[in-house]
Formats: structure tokens, C-alpha cells, sequence
């Protein structure tokens, strides 16, 4: 019996912005009706300056009028924590930012799976399911207080105070054999503006957790996958350009890393290479973060490979067969040229099929994709190795390698 159509599947093939991550959840209703956010994540730049004022200017505020914005009694001032001044005025802009850019580059990537006929008549159902689970899942109140309440139950008393914050005067808190004595703008700083940085990146990585689930359900399906397309990942080869929408991502945790470093490195004597270990950390988290997702669909990739060896290897073998009995036995017509034939364009072509199936990868991720989103977690630490050598030194050394 056929499958009846689906309202559901039609309505996604009509309009491609019915999947988004961020379209949902308590925070996009709250800044809706705040006015800071269309429906589409309208009003970005407005949004953006007001959540960055918000996390940043009491700071400055309440340090200045403690005296521990510039200088005073503390070995880090304010306006001199590198740190902060990258996290409130660069990292959290770009979490906002990063909103927008996957929306626009992702909502398409469920079509996607529509028009190229990847999923089966029969596994339509199971595919809107699918789709209607990750949906309930991001817009769900529950998950985001259990991610207030893990920001400040462990983001904030443990991993902020005992690996965070630094050990000497700061205009934040200073040592005591007690732990951290905070200031007033301290208690602003560790209460609300750090909480709310935290739990937009963390936001972030539940996002992730969901498109990660929901690839994975979609991966159960039986889908057509074809071991001859061209991008040599079965028609997959759409779900790399989705590591690209997450790019502003990967500049904000590079960013994240270098404000630490900084710290560190001017205000306790520690060096850059002191943190390679910490550098390919950052590195494989954000590699694997992003391109974790995609490997759900190995498995199935690397059925169709086995099948399309098996099938395409016995459709060559009839053909060559053939070939040989024609041509190479005495079996062609005669007066039929070898010359001009169809056959010898056929074999070329079954040939380049054959590659094309033995090539198949068995992950939808492209080498460009890999070394870009690389490239952009480690930009922002680039920098720091002016403190290890002049700017004269480091072009001589980039320019020795290039040419």
C-alpha cells in the first residue's frame, strides 16, 4: 500500500526555515517580546551591544568606583584583564552573532534530505518525527534552568573559582588563605555577567547535543544513499558545508583561550608554548564538537560502499566479459570498426564509476572544512606570539616559511 503524503514533509519542502537550532527555547520568547529579536533573529546589532553592555558596563562601573579600574592597590585592573575585556566584548558578541549565521546556513539542511530523495517513501513518518522531537527538545524550559542551575552549581563555584580566576590581586577578588575574597564589582562579575556568558556557550554545546541526536536519528533510517554521486559521500556531501556555519563559534572559543593565556602570560610570568597542551585541546574539542555529528553516518556509508563494490563490480564484470567476447574473440559484426565505437566510451565510463564507488569516503567531511575551522579556533591565539618575539621577527620567520 502507498504511503500517504505527509502535511509535514510538504510544508518543509515549501518553506526551507522550518528547521532552525536557535529559533526557539525560553531566551529567544524572552528577547521576542524585549524587543531585542524578530522571529528570524532580526534586530541582531541591537541585541548584541545590550547583552554585551549588560555583562560589561557595570563592570567598569563599580571597579572605577572602587579605584581598580585603571590601577590602584590590584595587580590587574579592570580595563587591563584581558581576559574579561575578550570575553564581554568579543566572545559574547560572537555567541549572539553565531545565532544568525547558523540559522541562515542550516536551515536548509533538512530540505536537503527531501529533495535529494534520500529518505525512503516509507521512512517519511520516522523522518518528521525525528524533526519533531529536536524541536520539542530546543524549545523546552526545563533544559534551559537545568543549564542556569549547572552554570552556577559548577561553572561558577568550581570551575571559575579553582581554575578560572587567578591568583593574585585582581579588581574582582583578592587571594585570602580562606579562597577568593570578592569586591563588590566581583560579586556582579561572578553572579551575573560570567553566568550569563557561560550560559550562552553552554546553550550552545545542548544546540549541538540536539543536532547531534537528531542526525543520529535520521542515520537509523534506511536512507537511499547512491555510491556513484559525484561527492563521493553517497549525496551526504551537503552536511560538510554545515561546519562553516559554525565558524564564529570556533573564533569564540579561540578568543576564550587567548584571554586566558594572556593573563597568565602578563600578569605570572608564564610563556605561550606553557599551553600547547591546553592549544590541541581547544583544537580537538572544537574539531570534534563540530564534526562529531556527522560521523553518525559511517555506518551507512560504509553499507553503500560494500554495495555499490559488490553491485558495480558484477555489473563490470558482465560488461567486460562481454567486451572481451566481442572485440577480443571474433564476436563483433562484420564491418563494425573498433574505431568510433560506443563500447570503448561505455568501458571508459563504467571505469570512471568504479572509482567513483572504490573513493567513497566513509565520513561526510571535507579536508577544506577541517583546516577552516582550524585556522579560525587558532587565529585569535596567533597574537600572543608576538610576546615570545618581535613583530619584525615573527614576518621574517611567516615569510622564511611561505616563500
Amino acid at each position: 500500500m502507498a504511503t500517504p503524503p505527509s502535511p509535514f514533509g510538504e510544508d518543509l519542502r515549501r518553506d526551507p526555515s522550518d528547521f532552525s537550532l536557535v529559533l526557539g527555547g525560553p531566551l529567544y520568547q524572552l528577547l521576542r517580546r524585549a524587543h531585542m529579536s524578530g522571529d528570524a533573529l532580526e534586530l541582531m546589532r541591537r541585541r548584541t551591544i545590550l547583552i554585551s553592555l549588560l555583562a560589561w558596563l557595570p563592570l567598569l562601573v563599580l571597579s572605577a568606583l572602587e579605584g581598580k579600574a585603571l590601577g590602584g592597590s590590584v595587580a590587574v585592573p579592570f580595563l587591563k584583564d584581558v581576559d574579561v575585556q575578550v570575553r564581554f566584548l568579543v566572545v559574547l558578541p560572537l555567541l549572539v552573532v553565531a545565532e544568525l549565521v547558523v540559522h541562515q546556513r542550516m536551515r536548509f539542511v533538512m530540505r536537503q534530505f527531501l529533495e535529494r530523495e534520500l529518505i525512503p517513501a516509507s521512512a517519511t513518518r520516522r523522518f518528521e518525527a525525528a524533526i519533531s522531537s529536536a524541536f520539542r527538545l530546543r524549545n523546552s524550559v526545563l533544559a534551559e534552568l537545568l543549564l542556569i542551575a549547572f552554570v552556577y552549581l559548577l561553572g561558577i563555584s568550581l570551575v571559575w573559582r579553582h581554575y578560572m580566576a587567578l591568583s593574585t590581586a585582581t579588581w574582582y577578588a583578592a587571594p585570602t588563605p580562606a579562597g577568593m575574597s570578592l569586591s563588590l564589582s566581583g560579586w556582579w562579575y561572578g553572579y551575573l555577567s560570567l553566568p550569563l556568558s557561560q550560559f550562552l556557550l553552554i546553550r550552545w554545546y545542548f544546540r549541538i547535543f540536539i543536532w547531534t541526536r537528531l542526525l543520529w536519528q535520521v542515520s537509523r533510517i534506511d536512507l537511499s544513499l547512491v555510491p556513484t554521486h559525484p561527492d563521493r559521500v553517497g549525496g551526504l556531501g551537503f552536511l560538510s558545508n554545515t561546519a562553516y556555519a559554525f565558524i564564529p563559534l570556533a573564533v569564540a572559543h579561540g578568543a576564550l583561550l587567548a584571554g586566558l593565556i594572556a593573563n597568565r602570560i602578563f600578569y605570572l610570568g608564564a610563556g605561550l608554548l606553557d599551553f600547547k597542551a591546553e592549544v590541541a585541546v581547544v583544537l580537538a574539542f572544537l574539531l570534534c564538537l563540530v564534526f562529531g555529528p556527522l560521523v553518525v553516518f559511517a555506518p551507512r556509508l560504509a553499507q553503500a560502499k560494500r554495495t555499490g563494490l559488490r553491485e558495480y563490480g558484477v555489473l563490470a564484470e558482465r560488461y567486460v566479459r562481454d567486451f572481451d567476447a566481442k572485440w577480443l574473440r571474433g564476436g563483433a559484426p562484420a564491418g563494425e570498426p573498433l574505431v568510433g565505437s560506443g563500447d570503448i566510451q561505455s568501458l571508459a565510463d563504467l571505469g570512471n564509476s568504479f572509482e567513483v564507488v572504490r573513493t567513497m569516503r566513509m565520513l561526510p567531511i571535507t579536508r577544506e572544512a577541517v583546516l577552516q575551522l582550524a585556522a579560525a579556533t587558532l587565529a585569535p591565539v596567533v597574537p600572543l606570539a608576538l610576546t615570545m618575539m618581535s613583530l619584525e621577527d615573527l614576518l621574517k620567520k611567516l615569510l622564511g616559511t611561505l616563500f
